[in-house]
């Protein structure tokens, strides 16, 4: 697979998503878990999610225990979770991995095209976030300590390019 636009992944309900359907839209992919030290940035990016929705932007969330086991919860408590505390309304899939053997390949993809320091493709954390143009071209990838508020300009940039 070599566009974006190819993968299907899975919903937190179990439902497969093409990611056809978000032709069009820049996107923030991130990896995410519920029970760590980046975990408030669920707030930030809902508030991404909120502010940039109506002009063609969505926040895709990717929970991942890899790292400290901080989502070890199942798909319901994983929903449930992000609703109650953070009124998160943008998708969440299914539970994967970044990294390793069975790394998800959307994240395999996403890790190649835009490498971390020194070109290392690794995840080293979770709350890593990948911003995706219109035509699916991954742009840029964010330290796990990159504030989503921090990507504001990026994103008003590529919605009006």
């Amino acid at each position: 697979m070599s566009k974006l636009y190819d993968f299907t992944v899975t919903a937190l309900t179990g439902a497969p998503i093409p990611l056809a359907q978000y032709r069009g839209k820049v996107l923030l992919i991130v990896n995410t878990a519920s029970e760590c030290g980046f975990t408030p940035q669920y707030r930030q990016l809902q508030e991404l999610q909120e502010q940039f929705q109506d002009r063609g932007f969505s926040v895709l969330g990717f929970p991942c225990n890899q790292f400290g086991r901080q989502e070890p919860g199942d798909a319901d408590a994983i929903g449930s979770f992000c609703e109650r505390n953070y009124g998160v309304t943008f998708p969440l899939f299914a539970k994967i991995d970044v990294n390793g053997n069975d790394a998800d390949p959307l994240f395999k993809y996403l890790k190649h095209a835009a490498p971390g320091l020194l070109g290392s493709e690794g995840i080293k954390w979770n709350f890593t976030k990948f911003l995706v143009d219109t035509e699916g071209n991954v742009v840029k990838r964010y330290a796990p300590q990159t504030k989503p508020v921090e990507l504001t300009q990026d994103i008003a940039s590529l919605l009006s390019a």
